[in-house]
């Protein structure tokens, strides 16, 4: 059970360490959580005395007025016997102090540099530990006495600063009250007993300790207090004899004092009934008992506290992101490597693993092809802009078989009409990709942190989109363009043959204006306008892609990338400017979760002790050897269980398949070879020269939750067939007990493994 003390011990530490001290905060704290005993008693009732008593040395800061102006977590640490004993501070590692009279002063100098020289008090706990061959493992904690004026050089407020102070350590429900009140007044005045029952109005949690017993006048006694009748406890009350101010002077060894109030009660004729219980040696006795049997019964909830804690820190600072680095490489990693997850989810975005990319197809699927329908290619072809551009065409001569230039003319104008649809194409793409910049950023956790990087990633995002939507316009209007300055001429060798195998003789020249043939001319190059558009809605996309799509996916921060190169540390650091409140949250919850990760590691590998498995034990039993009598120092096979709840022993063999209860008179020997364990030995159940892990050689392996490791202990034994022996020919059959039978005891199970012949 020390270890329990001592892994409570060793948290607390790491809570004062990292800042833990119980306080109200956003955070959580895991210093509430543990037990603890706290000192409570008003000015002069001997509290500091108790407690020096207790430890057996002088080391406490003394005085008028508050001493005690803030929180003394006092650790006492048992050694061996004859280990000379030391003290620590958790701000001072490493030091050792051996002169107690140097503890008193640092004490006083640590709660100076806290505090100033003024007699304000604080809320940061001093840790002290003490190792000593004469105190038994317990932890307490010494709080400011509790005070009803103020004095000369104290705040107005020291009253009720320290009332809170004292109220905010017990009124939790892990915390063990030893509330300390003299014997020489009134007990309905104790200041102790007043903010004891306020906060544990049931008195489950309070000590009472009844100091000054041997001041108390002439005729009086503390007998009805100490026997709980005038004032009630759950805990009976114990009463010290503390070293009076001249001992005090005098230097008494606190040896001596100690033995002097055992003589003290032994003597007196109304405490000698009570002697066995009174005096600070049973008390602390008794505190670090009880300490202990409250650490045991807190132990799950506190594990259970610490796991769910540390997931939500490791959540919550998965949130808030990483540091910032301090050098201008670090930074500059750091810059890049948020660049590069904000690029990651914009190509996400676009191949489909994150909504969004499907617009750009949109407008390839459907935009566009509507676009083309609702050209008025009509009104281009209409029959005098076609009679008008025709002849304009011919200037002052006519054509001689075909108009081409009017056909030029015509089929230009009408294509001209595309650009339109093309470039508002290239338009919308681009609006669809700087939508898809702004929500990568929104998505990216880590630019929340510093809206410096943000602004400039998003302006860097969005300048690289215009140069590429400016290249991609160019790049479409081209092929447009394309189109204008050279004609399909095969579309246009079909065009006389299509008249001869229609019948219609060629228009001789003197009616080559009429409408019939105007008609025509405007048929053919609406024809030759619609295979254009075919061709261009197919190439546009392509073009789109390549010059958008493609380049914001390969280069979309190469820019910004290269102007890093040449920022200095100033400007690197300008970027990764994040708000305060949020590096400060960051750093607290980085602190706290090393704190809760120790603690989890510390319960994790503590060694529970006996005490701390009895619980376990009850339903489990010890298994060991039973030494051959053949003057042979290797173990027989047979083991032996002892029942806790009585003293008899059955004795079961180690390798055979009945476990066959044995009353001590039927225990036998067996010879056993001393190559017995070695391997090449060939068991009796499979013939095997290696033995299946698990098996017990005759053809039975164990299995459940009594093979996980640290589970020997589980009372319920699986077993299943052992492949070797099934391999060999051997018939496997239950044995043991199913699991009502282990649970509601019924049934008589019969089993046997019949080995290979």
């Amino acid at each position: 059970m020390e270890n329990l003390i001592s892994l409570v011990n060793k948290i607390q530490r790491a809570c004062t360490a990292l800042g833990d001290h119980g306080d109200s905060s956003a955070l959580p704290t895991l210093w509430d959580s543990l037990p603890a005993i706290a000192v409570v008693g008003g000015q002069s009732s001997g509290k500091s005395s108790v407690l020096e008593s207790i430890v057996g040395k002088d080391f406490l800061p003394r005085g008028s007025g508050i001493v005690t102006r803030r929180p003394l977590v006092l650790q006492l640490q048992k050694i061996d016997d004859g280990a000379r004993e030391y003290a620590e501070f958790l701000h001072l590692p490493r030091k050792r102090f051996t002169d107690f009279a140097a503890v008193r002063k640092e004490i006083q100098d640590e709660t100076d540099r806290e505090t100033g020289r003024s007699k304000a008090i604080s809320s940061v706990p001093i840790h002290l530990s003490i190792y000593s061959p004469n105190v038994v493992n317990l932890t307490l904690i010494d709080l400011p006495g509790l005070t009803k004026v103020a004095v000369e050089g104290q705040s107005e407020n020291i009253v009720k600063d320290i009332e809170n102070m004292v109220r905010s350590y017990i009124e939790k429900p892990n915390c063990i009250i030893l509330a300390i009140s003299p014997a020489n007044q009134d007990l309905a005045t104790s200041d102790a007993i007043k903010i004891s029952r306020e906060v544990d109005p049931s008195g489950e949690r309070t000590f009472g300790v009844l100091t000054k017993i041997d001041l108390m006048d002439k005729g009086t006694d503390a007998v009805e207090i100490l026997e709980g009748r005038s004032f009630k406890l759950k805990y009976p009350w114990v009463g010290v004899v503390n070293r009076s101010q001249a001992d005090i002077n005098k230097n008494v060894d606190m040896i001596a004092a100690r033995r002097r109030e055992r003589e003290y009660f032994s003597n007196t004729t109304e405490y000698k009934h009570l002697a066995h219980k009174m005096g600070s040696e049973h008390l602390a006795k008794m505190l670090s008992k009880h300490l202990e049997h409250v650490i045991k019964s807190r132990i799950p909830g506190i594990q259970s506290l610490i796991n769910k804690t540390v997931l939500e820190l490791e959540s919550e600072l998965s949130r808030l992101g990483k540091p910032i680095a301090a050098d201008a490489g670090g930074k500059l990693y750091s810059i890049m490597e948020i660049c590069r997850l904000f690029d990651q989810i914009f190509k996400e975005h676009l191949d489909g693993v994150r909504a969004g990319g499907e617009k750009v197809y949109n407008v390839f699927d459907n935009q566009l092809p509507a676009a083309l329908k609702r050209l008025q290619f009509d009104k281009q072809l209409a029959m005098d802009n076609i009679r008008k551009l025709v002849t304009e065409a011919d200037g002052y001569q006519p054509h001689l078989i075909a108009p081409e230039q009017g056909y030029r003319r015509l089929i230009e104008s009408s294509i001209v009409s595309i650009r339109g649809p093309a470039e508002a194409s290239v338009d919308t793409v681009h609006a669809i990709l700087k939508d898809l910049v702004h929500k990568s950023v929104n998505e990216t956790v880590e630019l929340k942190q510093y809206p410096a990087l943000r602004v400039e990633v998003t302006n860097a995002a969005i300048e690289s989109l215009d140069k590429m939507r400016d290249g991609s316009k160019k790049a479409t209007l081209q092929l447009v363009d394309m189109e204008c300055s050279y004609l399909t001429v095969d579309f246009f060798r079909k065009l006389p043959q299509d008249v001869e195998k229609g019948g219609n003789p060629t228009h001789s020249i003197f009616d080559r204006y009429n409408d019939s043939y105007l008609r025509r001319i405007g048929s053919n190059v609406l024809s030759y306008v619609n295979m254009v558009c075919a061709g261009l809605r197919n190439s546009i996309p392509k073009s789109i892609v390549y010059c958008q799509v493609r380049e914001a996916k390969r280069s979309l921060l190469d820019h910004f990338f290269a102007e890093l190169g040449t920022m200095d540390m100033k400007r690197l650091s300008s970027l990764l400017n994040e708000d305060p409140a949020i590096m400060e949250r960051r750093s607290a919850i980085s602190k706290r979760l090393e704190l809760y990760r120790a603690a989890q590691s510390e319960i994790d590998a503590v060694a529970w002790s006996k005490e701390m498995a009895s619980s376990i034990s009850s339903m489990s039993t010890r298994f060991c050897f039973i030494p051959n009598n053949n003057g042979s120092h290797k173990p027989n096979p047979w083991l032996y269980q002892q029942s806790l709840s009585s003293n008899s022993l059955i004795f079961y063999s180690k390798h055979h398949p009945h476990r066959r209860p044995l009353s001590s008179s039927q225990i036998p020997v067996v010879e056993t070879d001393e190559e017995d364990d070695k391997d090449g030995l060939t068991f009796r159940g499979c013939g095997k020269e290696v033995k299946e892990n698990g098996c017990n050689g005759d053809g039975r392996i164990q299995g459940g939750i009594a093979t996980v490791p640290g589970f020997g202990w589980w009372p319920i034994k699986a077993y299943r067939p052992c492949p070797g022996f099934v391999e060999a020919g051997g018939r496997y059959r239950r044995i043991g007990q199913s699991m009502d039978e282990v649970a509601f005891g019924r049934g008589d199970s019969k089993s046997s493994t019949d080995s290979p012949s």
